[in-house]
């Protein structure tokens, strides 16, 4: 699957929404701290205390916080372009408009969503019926990659990591419905009645679709059996850090050889795919895969794939579909009741038809100016990375070439993309919401399977315009900055650079440091996966990254929860090393070498004041405790105070000292870039 790195997990995102209260006028909310903390204690809660201790979060969210309340700006933005346009039936057939307006509007038709009921799953849910083996059960489920649906095979079309400049099929693990595979077999109360609750949740699809309870409670213990044993194939989140292990190219008929019940080259075929050589990322998936097909009984795979063809479609259904979602989700998120409608419609428009409507929000909402602003700001991280390069003591003058080769090879995307996708052959009507969503994926897939084999477009953006993160992608060492996230608090034309370098200053800087850390350093300057690196200074960085983990490692969340310092660690690097970069460009300003103070701060204290608010945020502990274990960011408290522990210009800021808890001696200080 393809590995692009962001700022934040979009797990965060997918509930965001909340007013921004914070006042603007010196661009930090003085009113939010806490100061009587010591800064040198807990910089988050200094900086953010008061703001934390008096949030409440709405009940249709997981969380709240910075990156909510931006997202929920966004969200009024595109909605006031949707509820424009969606009011007009007079566009030109095929236009942006036309498309996103209709669109928009017939995901507001909720009273033509409830008639119909689930009546547009009835035709795949007949053919799922009629099998009467696994091999007919493949046939019937890579045929339907092409209308938009498919099961059990995970593909993603992406460059080659071996050979950047080449699109190939790539297949990744799939089959499991709860988040990861250690929510099979934990046995701590909370994960027990999870399991018993999606017990439950499949037993209500099942009813809501005609099967009588006590038949729809069997099948649902048989599913959870068997994804049991497919969980036992999968690997873990931190083993699916690692690119070489993910990384297992062969030929078709090798990959016949390994799950040969799958039929593969018929199952390709069906599929629409032609290609003669595939990155199989996860073998042992397949393995177990092509075993249980013919171990377990056809009847439990015919209601496993029943259940996924509901689950993955019960979003677009009537309420009663779209309320048994809910409920089973809340589970792992906290959050209390559902967003309203149009919410969740503006996301879905931006999601599905991406670009049509992202040209709408950036010609209405991204000044040119900002996009000048952030061409600066790059550039002189940049600079800063460049020398931070240049003056470790640690790395070899070859390592260092290679380095700087790949810094200065960055692809920089800012905004949005240079040229805008079409969608010419999506075909949306305002009457017609299931059928619109299948020509979106349709329109999806086929996009995605004509690029096998094909030169890689590396104008391609994977985010839209409005999106509030940023990523790097390392295959094609590019760092990108969608319109979206640059507002405040994370950047502001007027605010002053202490502020802009502390807030977009060290997101750029962690997508930089990205190219750089534990998975990111195995990218060469064009995006292949090979090794730059010298054997000692490979043996000196993982050495320091080491410490990093066993530092996170030791961080405690809900009681006795413990960060995962092994899974965290190319986003805590990224983290550490992002501040650092940001913190140097921010010197070479005027500002930055002045002692001017603003609202009694110094400079340098408005820079780690800055970058703290970015980070400003709650959590509930349902979506807490789920983020522990599948999302490689660490909670926000530590994305604050464990860079900031390990940075001797914070220490010089605010008088820290021994005495206070963030205190680390100079030799467990984490200097890598």
């Amino acid at each position: 699957m393809k590995q692009i790195i962001p700022i934040l997990s979009g797990a965060v995102l997918l509930f965001a929404s909340c007013k921004n209260n914070t006042d603007t006028s010196s661009y930090f909310d003085k009113s939010g701290m806490d100061t009587s903390i010591h800064p040198g204690d807990n910089f988050f809660m200094y900086a953010n205390g008061t703001w934390i201790k008096n949030s409440v979060i709405p009940d249709d969210q997981s969380g709240w916080g910075s990156f909510y309340t931006l997202y929920d700006e966004n969200l009024k933005k595109m909605r006031s372009i949707l509820d424009e346009v969606s009011a007009k039936t007079d566009h030109k057939p095929g236009s942006a408009a036309q498309k996103v307006g209709d669109f928009y509007a017939s995901g507001m038709d909720t009273a033509a969503i409830e008639k119909a009921g689930y009546e547009p799953l009835k035709p795949m849910l007949a053919k799922i019926d009629a099998v009467k083996d696994y091999k007919a059960l493949i046939n019937l489920l890579a045929a339907s990659y092409q209308e938009g649906d498919g099961d059990l095979i995970g593909i993603y079309i992406g460059a080659d990591e071996r050979n950047s400049s080449k699109n190939i099929l790539s297949l990744y693990q799939t089959g499991l419905s709860l988040p990861e595979k250690d929510y099979y077999t934990k046995t701590d109360s909370t994960t027990v009645i999870q399991r018993q609750k999606f017990l439950e949740h499949i037993t209500n699809y099942f009813v809501l679709t005609g099967v009588t309870k006590e038949v729809a409670s069997q099948q649902a213990a048989a599913i959870l059996k068997l994804e049991t044993e497919i969980a036992k194939s999968h690997l873990a989140p931190v083993e699916l850090r690692d690119p070489i292990r993910n990384y297992n190219k062969m030929s078709v008929t090798d990959l016949e050889k390994i799950a040969p019940n799958i039929g593969w080259s018929n199952a390709l075929q069906l599929m629409g795919i032609k290609t003669d050589s595939v990155n199989v990322s996860q073998p042992a998936y397949y393995k177990a895969l092509s075993a249980l097909l013919a171990s377990q009984p056809i009847d439990v795979w015919k209601s496993k794939v029943r259940y996924d063809y509901i689950a993955s479609n019960a979003s677009l259904l009537s309420k009663a579909f779209v309320d048994e979602r809910f409920s089973f989700n809340k589970l792992f998120s906290g959050t209390k009741v559902q967003e309203e409608r149009w919410k969740k419609m503006v996301s879905r428009t931006d999601d599905g038809l991406k670009d049509l409507l992202g040209q709408l929000f950036v010609e209405k909402y991204f000044p040119a100016d900002a996009k000048k602003r952030m061409d600066e700001l790059v550039n002189n991280l940049q600079t800063a990375f460049s020398k931070r390069i240049n003056a470790l003591d640690w790395m070899s003058d070859t390592t260092k070439q290679r380095a700087q080769e790949k810094l200065s090879a960055f692809m920089k995307k800012i905004g949005y993309p240079d040229k805008w996708k079409s969608y010419d052959d999506v075909t949306i009507t305002r009457t017609g919401f299931y059928d619109n969503m299948r020509s979106i994926a349709k329109h999806d897939y086929k996009e995605s399977i004509a690029k096998i084999g094909k030169a890689v477009d590396k104008t391609e953006w994977q985010m839209t315009a409005p999106t509030v993160n940023a990523y790097y992608n390392p295959t094609f060492n590019e760092i990108v900055f969608p319109a979206g996230i640059l507002q405040f608090p994370f950047f502001e034309l007027k605010a002053d650079d202490a502020i802009n370098y502390g807030a977009i200053g060290m997101v750029i800087g962690h997508e930089m440091t990205h190219g750089f850390d534990d998975q990111g350093r195995q990218y060469d300057a064009v995006g292949n996966l090979t090794d730059w690196w010298t054997k000692t200074d490979g043996e000196k960085f993982n050495a320091k990254a080491k410490g990093v983990v066993e530092q996170y490692n030791a961080y405690t969340v809900l009681d006795s929860l413990h960060v995962n310092g092994a899974l965290t660690l190319g986003e805590n690097l990224a983290d550490i090393g992002g501040l650092a970069i940001a913190y140097d460009a921010f010197k070479m300003t005027k500002q930055g070498q002045g002692n001017e103070k603003i609202d009694g701060f110094t400079p340098d204290q408005r820079f780690f004041l800055g970058y703290a608010q970015v980070w400003r945020l709650v959590d509930r502990p349902e979506s807490l405790r789920t983020r522990i274990t599948t999302d490689p960011h660490s909670p926000e408290e530590f994305r604050v105070n464990g860079p900031l522990a390990n940075f001797e210009p914070f220490y010089k800021a605010f008088g820290v000292t021994e005495k206070n808890k963030l205190f680390r001696t100079p030799d467990q200080r984490a200097r890598i870039w």
